[in-house]
């Protein structure tokens, strides 16, 4: 099993940054990827950012050039910075993580809203 804990939720002015930190424990030698995703009300859960094992970073085209993901693997924590966000960056954000294709592990998620 592996556990997730998320951080660094709330609220910001637009065009402000945020960086969302996500804690690993348990199993975590097992993993080949981490992610983030966000669900805004109303809307179905969306793919943010990953990165795997290897380093090799995606991101959805929305945040591309305005988000980073990384990772600290010495405190099993990966990052996702936030910049220039808009109001539709809204939602809650959830950290998982993989051992195969499909994410099977989910932190508990963290609020971020983008409000003047």
């Amino acid at each position: 099993q592996v556990q997730l804990v998320e951080s660094g939720g709330g609220l910001v002015q637009p065009g402000g940054s945020l960086r969302l930190s996500c804690a690993a424990s348990g199993s975590i030698f097992s993993i080949l990827a981490m992610g983030w995703y966000r669900q805004a009300p109303g809307k179905q859960r969306e793919f943010v950012a990953s990165i795997l094992s290897t380093g090799t970073t995606q991101y959805t085209a929305s945040v591309k050039g305005r988000f980073t993901i990384s990772e600290d693997k010495a405190k099993s924590t990966v990052h996702l910075q936030m910049n220039s966000l808009k109001p539709e960056d809204t939602a809650v954000y959830y950290c998982a993580a993989r051992r195969g294709t499909r994410y099977e592990f989910w932190g508990q998620g963290t609020q971020v809203t983008v409000s003047s």
